[in-house]
């Protein structure tokens, strides 16, 4: 994997199938690093508490009356019973153990325990919730379960610098999609990172966007990712290249023409349109399955217009994303056959060698760090492309 580009190969069949490594990539990429559990808005709105499942665990999101989010092991400090159900949202003015009514504010400090509090032995600040190390970026939250992450700001690096003028935070979910893949995480993120299989299955993609049209950009942070070009006079990707929305405030006419793929690792890729954020959010269930959440963000005062549909934008991805899954299911059959061989890269896989440089830095027990700069189609920040 780590041969220089051109020569290097891709995973063996064992990252995709085997339970032991997929334990191990959940222990370390997942639970040891920064995963993001969506956007903050959608989780819990202020005066709000909901319990998550996060792997074998579950974590309490509690947002509290002055805007601040706070992630808590979702365990009472008494007996350790489990303060909400996994899935659960409840408006609360304290947070509650079911169990002996141990009550907690939403910032985490014990507020009442019962029978225990009139006793001047017993100080009530020694128990309080056990806080999960939290983060915020651009609306979304993320949490580090092992406290033991580089800082959030090491973990995106630069990566502000090309998605910053989409001013995600500030933009709503207008749609959502559910899906349960027979396929590996890393199947999804490898096919997100290339268009060398857009000829082959995605017609409607091809009739808006040149498959040969990626530019990759040099991360400073665990990211991967570039741009692809709009075709002729496409206005964004949809099934006639048409917008029924509008363009966000402030992009040049540079960025008009640019659809972006970013991969955040572990569990989240980032896609701004002219118009429109897709956004792709993986949570590995198995080794041979991944729940994959899509949504699609507009400007509020887009989804607020009357007579807005998104369908133009909805439509368009769900296509291309059950194409994409069926793609991603078939190698994970594949990826069960004894015949089965790591293959080399295309020159239009370059994005998917920064990904598999992360992760052969974790295989060799290393910190992961950002990848190199691209083999091919580099740009810069500026976003003029330059061929390396």
């Amino acid at each position: 994997m780590l041969l220089p580009f051109g020569k290097s190969r891709t995973l063996p069949a064992e990252a995709y199938t085997s339970r032991e490594v997929f334990e191990w990539e959940f222990a370390t990429f997942f639970m040891g690093s920064w995963m993001c559990l969506g956007r903050v808005a959608d989780l819990a709105s202020p005066g709000q508490i909901k319990a998550m499942e996060v792997g074998a665990e579950t974590v309490l999101v509690s947002h509290d009356r002055n805007g601040v989010v706070w992630v808590f092991s979702n365990t009472c400090r008494h007996r350790g019973h489990e303060i909400l159900a996994p899935g659960d949202a409840v408006d609360a003015r304290l947070i509650r153990c079911p169990y002996h009514s141990w009550s907690y504010t939403l910032e985490g400090e014990l507020k009442n325990a019962p029978t225990f509090s009139g006793s001047a032995e017993f100080d009530p600040s020694g128990f309080p919730l056990v806080p999960i190390r939290t983060g915020v970026w651009e609306g979304w939250l993320f949490v580090n379960l092992d406290g033991k992450a580089p800082p959030l700001e090491t973990h995106m690096g630069n990566l502000a610098d090309y998605l910053g003028v989409y001013r995600a935070a500030e933009l709503e979910r207008v749609a959502h999609h559910s899906y349960e893949v027979a396929a590996n995480w890393k199947l999804i993120v490898e096919n997100y990172h290339e268009c060398y299989h857009c000829t082959t299955i995605h017609p409607a993609l091809c009739r808006v966007s040149p498959p040969d049209s990626g530019r990759d950009v040099a991360p400073t942070g665990l990211w991967a990712g570039g741009y692809m070009l709009l075709k002729g006079d496409a206005e964004t990707m949809s099934l006639n290249g048409r917008s029924d929305g509008r363009p966000f405030p402030g992009l040049d006419s540079d960025q008009l023409r640019q659809i972006w793929y970013v991969g955040l690792m572990p569990n989240l890729l980032l896609s701004p349109h002219p118009d429109y954020y897709l956004v792709h959010r993986l949570t590995p269930l198995t080794p041979d399955r991944t729940l994959v959440e899509c949504e699609w963000l507009f400007r509020p005062e887009v989804a607020s217009a009357g007579g807005f549909d998104p369908a133009y934008a909805v439509d368009f991805w769900d296509l291309t994303n059950r194409e994409d899954w069926t793609a991603c299911e078939g190698v994970q059959r594949g990826a069960g056959n004894r015949g089965f061989r790591p293959g080399p890269l295309s020159e239009l896989e370059t994005t998917l060698y920064q990904f598999y440089e992360m992760l052969a830095a974790a295989y060799l027990g290393e910190e992961m760090s950002p990848p190199s700069a691209p083999a091919l189609k580099l740009v810069t920040v500026g976003l003029n492309a330059i061929e390396a």
